[in-house]
């Protein structure tokens, strides 16, 4: 082969080498759009909401009505479709069961689990509960209260942070025990019909110190679906205790 022919199939080389190294680069997230839990809302999150923002992130907090996983999975789908995308799609506690569904949108490029359930297909998230009970004190009965027509649950105040937030201080537990949410009993109740994280990248915040869903479970979830896992000594709330903490890994999932 003479000189000239080697310098263009050498050229022709590297030049298809950087078109398929170009093509497998993941763009990087700048779009975060996080799923709040049950018994809770998203005002909860703005001290992450600042640090994210500070760091040049465009975060929106969905407001999920808590009264269905469909609805809840509709309404996050809405504020996905919003983004300009890829979306770091962040879920806490029930709200893992949303975005695991939400999750397949092609929009969302990575999921992050925050003391959060992780459903698989045709799992419900209160059956998954149950896989390990202890010491999710939040589903005993002399904890957590049912409404009259026993279609929404909730944590009595008195209740609330020895079993939600036992590490945030009194007077900011109080506000959230009196801002709490209640969540529709069929929430819990239906199964999902995608897991997201089939398909998608997952993280993982793992609470040693929940007394909501137990680290046990967590630990289960999330080695079952091979998330990259970060175990932050914390309670259920740690959106509100540890709000770096969690910052570092959305962060770490925008990537």
């Amino acid at each position: 082969m003479s000189l000239l022919r080697k310098t263009s199939a050498i050229a022709l080389v590297l030049a298809m080498t950087g078109a398929v190294a170009h093509a497998e680069t993941k763009p990087a997230a700048k779009d975060v759009v996080i799923v709040h839990g049950a018994l809770a809302d998203g005002s909860g999150w703005r001290a992450v909401y600042d640090i994210l923002t500070k760091d040049g992130f465009h975060v929106t907090i969905v407001q999920e009505p808590l009264t269905g996983l469909a609805e809840d999975v509709d309404a996050t789908k809405r504020v996905i479709d919003q983004q300009t995308g890829p979306v770091v799609l962040v879920g806490h506690s029930y709200g893992g069961s949303v975005i695991t569904e939400a999750g397949a949108d092609p929009k969302v490029s990575a999921l992050v689990y925050v003391a959060a359930l992780q459903p698989d297909k045709g799992e419900a998230s209160g059956a998954l509960m149950s896989k390990f009970a202890a010491p999710n004190d939040a589903m005993r009965v002399s904890v957590n209260k049912a409404t009259p027509d026993n279609k929404y649950f909730f944590i009595p105040a008195a209740k609330f942070r020895e079993t939600y937030a036992q590490d945030v201080p009194a007077e900011q537990a109080q506000f959230m025990a009196d801002s709490e949410q209640q969540l529709a009993q069929k929430a819990m109740g239906a199964p999902l019909s995608v897991a997201a994280w089939h398909s998608k990248p997952s993280y993982a915040i793992l609470t040693t110190e929940d007394h909501v869903i137990s680290p046990e479970l967590q630990r289960w979830m999330y080695k079952r679906s091979g998330a990259k896992v970060t175990e932050v000594p914390a309670s259920h709330a740690v959106f509100v205790s540890q709000p770096a903490a969690i910052a570092r890994v959305i962060e770490d999932a925008a990537k």
